[in-house]
């Protein structure tokens, strides 16, 4: 792989100056695991310093799930306590820690707290998808189309793999624009992705994830086809891989597991799939489906939870929200959209 030493410096800078805005003297905690990218980590920890802030890295042990369902490979109450403390914090484990018990508690309970999820971060995605995006741009794009979207009550997605289903949107929740500004306190996420909460129960017709499925599968092989009644999951069909979520998804026994969880879209102009799914769910003209536990901040006030989440990629998507089509197979169509991609490299 390559390293990009120069490209990965500028790129950590915009997350410590720009994404964090951090101060000198504060906490500034990067946590990692054992798949980690260790050039990453080091390359933040150097940028923060440099301002003044006071990094803190924290290597653990790559547990054998994400969310709750690592916690009992965690050292919950120290991991905790360290967050606990912390001003900002930015997640590049690989087996990630998001939804987990420090994540939820320290979320919580630590009101200072800034958060940004850049799970599985290497040098070659961080270049692409932070070093080389025209921010700017990429805010218009996605405060305009978060626009669309606020004003949207029915949307229809279809996919070339087979993917079709609608929904019902609920207006009264705002759309979550991921720009990746992490300096005000709560959650964000890598920029490139717009989240919106459908009525669950209103969900009905197939997915077909072509893309990617983490956990328990990564990068698919095979088109993973699921039918879905009000919102569940009622049947899942495909090759080995599709018996392998299945028998993941139903392992937990828990009801949730069934359940989607969010939908969001993918507008960041230097993702491509590569199996690392905070990258894949963000690849321009994709639709990304969780499943799994529901955070606060998709259903407030408390979401819906559950033993885990993972998340499905829809490739070139085709989407209509209320009569107007808006993207066409992974291209977006709309004229007010369609100037913002041109000056993205995405025209």
């Amino acid at each position: 792989m390559t390293r990009y030493e120069y490209e990965l410096g500028r790129a950590a800078d915009i997350v410590a100056r720009n994404l964090f805005a951090l101060k000198p003297g504060e906490t500034f905690v990067i946590t990692a695991d054992t798949e980690s990218d260790s050039h990453v980590v080091d390359a933040t920890a150097r940028a923060a310093f440099a301002i003044g802030a006071k990094p803190m890295v924290i290597w653990t042990a790559s547990p054998l799930g994400v969310g709750e369902a690592a916690d009992p490979m965690l050292p919950v109450e120290a991991l905790t306590g360290a967050l606990m403390g912390a001003d900002a914090w930015v997640e590049y484990n690989n087996q990630w820690l998001l939804y987990s018990t420090p994540y939820n508690v320290a979320m919580k309970q630590n009101k200072k707290l800034r958060y940004l999820c850049l799970v599985g971060m290497n040098p070659d995605m961080m270049t692409r998808c932070i070093g080389r995006i025209d921010f700017a741009t990429l805010q218009e794009f996605q405060e305009t189309f978060s626009k669309m979207l606020s004003e949207t009550k029915h949307v229809r997605i279809t996919t070339p793999a087979g993917g079709d289903l609608q929904y019902d949107h609920i207006q009264s929740i705002p759309i979550r624009c991921r720009m990746g500004y992490a300096n005000k306190p709560g959650s964000e996420m890598l920029a490139g992705q717009i989240s919106s909460t459908p009525d669950f129960d209103s969900i009905e017709g197939t997915i077909v994830f072509d893309g990617s499925l983490v956990p328990p599968c990564g990068k698919l092989e095979e088109p993973i086809r699921l039918t879905i009644e009000a919102g569940t999951i009622v049947k899942v069909e495909g090759g080995a891989q599709a018996r392998e979520f299945e028998v993941w998804m139903n392992g937990f026994d828990h009801p949730q597991m069934k359940r989607l969880a969010h939908l969001s879209y993918g507008v960041n102009p230097g993702a491509k799939l590569t199996g690392d799914i905070v990258e894949d769910e963000r690849v321009w003209g994709s639709t990304e489906w969780g499943i799994g536990s529901v955070p606060a901040a998709t259903v407030p006030p408390d979401g819906f939870p559950a033993p885990s989440h993972c998340d499905g990629i829809c490739m070139n998507s085709s989407v209509w929200l209320d009569d107007e089509q808006v993207l066409d197979t992974g291209t977006f169509i709309e004229p007010q959209l369609v100037r913002l991609a041109e000056k993205l490299g995405k025209g």
